[in-house]
């Protein structure tokens, strides 16, 4: 099998478990027997097997004298399971080729130390740009502290996200609305403003797709009845907000409003990736809701720029995702394919850090 479309192969089992192994990474692995049989694998949820494992069982005795392809480099240190390193060395591959090297500084470097020092042949980089886009919220996460942060916008082609009285159910339609459920899935935790809690009193909870609720989280206080609870109540720096969340083991940060909290990420230059979904409307007028509030550059200088690197057609909407022509620290000069889910009761993500 090509080297690149056994890589290929491997991302797209990643993709397939993208929103069940936070804060653990996503990884899928193919194995090649020396007869030209195919095993596959991807990481379980938290506590159970990582690729490796998964598809190493499933080869068994196959696996003695295989080639191997991993999207991330395989774990070097006991966490709730074994080392996946050891693993391989101790089924007896051939070779191993991965595409990006952990940059969890517990693992970095020392997974592939292993398997070169067992004398198995050892290939870096293969899609490896790829994997790192795949990868890009625990990327971030394991080399800055935070959070991937991804600002949802919806909003009329005039700009506008809600009418002159703060109505704004609906501006897009239904499968807009399905696919922004999809983002929610693949987030850890989920940002609004107390003023949003209280003009809307969202649930922000998972639906119209299958997955787990993200940690809600306010800025502000949140009335006692409100549908938010049990949520996380902030106040302080938005800087503050990610590391605290970084802590808690939450790869990706879905911001989702208000206008006021959208245009404070986005002018303190927190945000990773923007995802715009516009709905063929018009409010007519200036004196709608923008789609940021806040105070704007005073200059056609000062005008920010990003980059498209998606457009998808939803119904009769778009979805548009930007992402800053300087990216953020930690982040890398690649555009986000979103990152996912479950948090203990404590609201904390519970896994191994590295893998």
């Amino acid at each position: 099998m090509d080297d690149t479309e056994a890589m290929h192969r491997a991302m797209a089992l990643a993709a397939g478990v993208r929103g069940t192994t936070s804060p653990n990474p996503w990884v899928g692995c193919v194995i090649e027997a020396a007869d030209g049989t195919v095993f596959e694998g991807a990481t379980d949820p938290p506590g159970g097997p990582h690729a490796e494992a998964v598809a190493l069982a499933a080869a068994g005795d196959a696996a003695r004298g295989a080639t191997v392809w991993i999207t991330l480099e395989p774990c070097a240190h006991h966490g709730r399971t074994p080392p996946c390193a050891d693993a391989l060395v101790e089924a007896g591959v051939r070779r191993v080729v991965v595409a990006l090297e952990d940059p969890d500084e517990r693992v970095s470097g020392r997974g592939l130390d292993v398997l070169r020092e067992a004398g198995i042949e050892v290939v870096v980089g293969v899609a490896g740009d790829e994997v790192r886009r795949q990868l890009a919220p625990y990327v971030k996460q394991r080399t800055t502290g935070r959070p991937f942060v991804v600002l949802k916008l919806a909003s009329s082609l005039d700009g506008r996200t809600a009418a002159p009285d703060g109505s704004s159910q609906w501006i897009t339609g239904g499968a807009a609305r399905a696919d922004a459920h999809r983002l929610r899935a693949e987030s850890d935790a989920i940002v609004v403003g107390a003023g949003t809690v209280r003009a809307d009193d969202p649930s922000l909870t998972v639906r119209a797709v299958e997955g787990r609720d993200p940690l809600r989280v306010v800025l502000g206080s949140a009335p006692p009845e409100a549908k938010v609870h049990p949520a996380l109540e902030f106040s302080g720096e938005l800087g503050d907000l990610l590391d605290e969340l970084g802590r808690r083991g939450v790869l990706q940060v879905l911001v989702e409003g208000g206008a006021h909290v959208a245009g404070a990420f986005h002018r303190q230059h927190l945000v990773d990736h923007y995802t715009v979904y516009i709905a063929p409307a018009l409010f007519g007028g200036d004196d709608a809701r923008p789609l940021l509030a806040g105070d704007g550059v005073g200059t056609m200088a000062d005008v920010w720029r990003g980059r498209m690197v998606g457009v998808m057609r939803l119904g009769d909407d778009l979805r548009l995702d930007v992402e800053p022509a300087v990216p953020t620290a930690g982040t890398g000069p690649v555009p986000l394919v979103p990152a996912s889910v479950p948090l203990g009761s404590d609201g904390v993500l519970h896994g191994e850090g590295g893998r």
